[in-house]
């Protein structure tokens, strides 16, 4: 996730590098980020089926193919192949779906918004070492060094998923653990009977609809803030330390997170984020835009970044239990990633009609409140308080 989230910082270099318009080179980081969410119910199908083990040592490949083919390219198409399928489609491999799907059906449905909280942010911690990182290495080598640095960083993965091969109760002979009722429904489906009933279902759809607005927004932002840095008259560097203040505080984020899932309804910790983000970018737009600002702005927003995975992926598991797991929520990931593909291209398309984002920023906070909204009619039960163990 380190890697995937510092690919904004390539945006303006690439453009330099191969004269390819601002429109082009966020086409091709759009469709990267469809492919990302396009990919994630297949992979979770895939894993599913033969484990996450090896669905991770694929993905590792091609994102360092996908990494180091891309210092090769200068044209659109060659640009999208690269970097827009090969690439993300790697990264899928590692996402929250995958490891979040291959570690709940071994924990007790109480534990699991706290797990998925700490797995969200081991990327969130990627993303605050990696973005100074490939900037430093992008501002003293060039961009082809960092995409080899990325492409290197991706294969670090390989002797890391080995665990994830060797631990699983399954393996061991002992029972997953229980969910309740939810699990005890879903285990009566196969894949494709669950998949007809979760798509049939209000909540769901309700879930997957403002995990769509949180796409657009975290797409927008990747992909685009080193160019609003630029037009803000600040340095590159300023847009590489706001990703990683962002990544910072998004570990503290995603635990709370996580841990709140456990004590709360996890629908209104969703719409508390959203709602929190559109008051957040109105804050943006009325401050003045110095490094100080831009930093205290990364740094509140950080802190629901992807905070909002951990609820999410724990209300798909209540509602439909965990044999199914990577499959249900990499389908809610594609509508993420579908809302990531709007928000990166559109931002492309916004400033180069109007020289700024500002209708951007306007767009977001709407879809913001909408969101907010929307996950307050989401069916979840009251969360019932665990006893302590002896």
């Amino acid at each position: 996730m380190g890697v995937r989230q510092s690919t904004g910082l390539f945006l303006l270099p690439i453009i330099a590098a191969t004269g390819l318009g601002v429109l082009s080179v966020s086409f091709a980081f759009a469709v990267g980020q469809l492919v990302w969410g396009a990919a994630q119910p297949f992979l979770g199908m895939l894993a599913d089926r033969i484990g996450a083990y090896w669905v991770i040592i694929g993905g590792a490949g091609l994102i360092a193919a996908g990494a180091v083919l891309t210092s090769y390219v200068s044209s659109e198409l060659g640009l999208v192949m690269t970097f827009g399928i090969l690439a993300p489609a790697g990264a899928a491999a590692g996402s929250f779906a995958i490891l979040i799907g291959a570690t709940a059906r071994h924990l007790p449905a109480h534990e699991r918004s706290w797990a998925a909280g700490l797995i969200n942010a081991g990327g969130s911690l990627g993303q605050f070492l990696f973005a100074p990182l490939i900037q430093w290495i992008i501002s003293r080598s060039g961009f082809i060094s960092g995409l080899f640095a990325l492409a290197a960083a991706a294969l670090l993965t390989v002797p890391l998923a080995w665990v994830i091969r060797t631990v699983g109760k399954e393996q061991r002979g002992d029972p997953p653990a229980a969910d309740g009722p939810a699990s005890s429904l879903a285990d009566g489906y196969s894949l494709r009977g669950q998949l007809a009933v979760a798509l049939r279902d209000r909540s769901y759809l309700l879930l997957n609809a403002g995990f769509f607005t949180c796409g657009f927004h975290i797409a927008f932002l990747v992909t685009h803030l080193p160019s609003e840095v630029r037009l803000c008259g600040l340095p590159a560097m300023v847009a590489a330390n706001s990703l990683a203040l962002i990544g910072l505080f998004n570990v503290g984020g995603s635990l709370a997170a996580g841990w709140l899932g456990q004590k709360y309804r996890m629908k209104n910790l969703l719409a508390l984020m959203y709602g929190s983000r559109a008051l957040l970018i109105v804050i943006y737009l009325l401050m003045p835009k110095t490094a100080v600002n831009v930093y205290l702005f990364a740094a509140a927003l950080g802190f629901t970044w992807l905070a909002t995975v951990p609820p999410t992926a724990g209300l798909v598991g209540k509602l439909f239990g965990t044999r199914y797991l990577a499959t249900l929520f990499g389908l809610t990931l594609l509508s993420h990633q579908i809302g990531g593909f709007l928000g990166a291209w559109l931002g492309g398309v916004v400033v180069a009609q109007f020289g700024s984002y500002q209708w951007m920023w306007l767009i977001d906070i709407a879809l913001a409140l909408t969101a907010a909204l929307i996950c307050l009619p989401i069916r979840e039960a009251k969360v019932v308080a665990q006893p302590a163990l002896a």
